[in-house]
């Protein structure tokens, strides 16, 4: 093989590597928006579902109830007390629900949070539908304010069909906040 030959094949080689480092790059930053997006759609891990009014409206209450345990965790660094009004509620399965969480700044400067949450068991989390919830946008609390926080939300009475979710009688609804990125420390 010529000296030239061989360098083609050393550069040809070089951008084939050149470009398979890069879509993995690509895919790396790409794998966690696609992750939430799969959950979402699935309601894999306990991911819940979220839906306009007028997709509510649309369920038919079915009569069956189920328990919903309430839990509100807070991470080590941020300087609040979050937790539910309530720890636990029966729901009609398709019936509006709503639901408090009780947060308080603890500290003495203005703090954003941002509240992360998921459903247990797992296989409930495609039928927990939330219709208007805190934790969709960033809560800011001044210097020991004290706020109630809804959450608006049924459950699809097609879990009632469902092999592996039929036969559950608690769903619990868990949000932990933790600082927004841009929150002051």
């Amino acid at each position: 093989m010529s000296v030239a030959a061989l360098g083609q094949r050393n550069r040809r080689i070089g951008l084939i590597s050149l470009g398979v480092a890069g879509a993995m790059l690509g895919l790396g930053f790409a794998s966690v928006p696609l992750y939430r997006l799969f959950c979402q759609v699935t309601g894999f891990a306990g991911t819940t579902q979220k839906v306009t009014a007028a997709q509510a409206s649309q369920v038919r209450a079915a009569g069956t109830t189920i328990s919903v345990r309430f839990d509100g965790n807070v991470r080590p660094d941020m300087p609040w007390t979050f937790h539910p009004e309530h720890t636990t509620d029966t729901v009609e399965l398709g019936q509006r629900d709503l639901a408090f969480f009780i947060a308080k700044n603890n500290s003495d400067k203005p703090v954003t949070g941002t509240a992360t949450f998921n459903v247990e068991p797992e296989q409930t989390g495609q039928y927990f539908n939330k219709i208007q919830c805190f934790c969709f946008t960033e809560q800011t609390l001044q210097p020991g304010e004290e706020v109630r926080m809804p959450v608006l939300f049924y459950i699809d009475p097609r879990i009632a069909q469902d092999e592996d979710a039929k036969d559950v009688q608690q769903i619990t609804l868990s949000y932990t906040f933790h600082k927004a990125e841009d929150s002051p420390s």
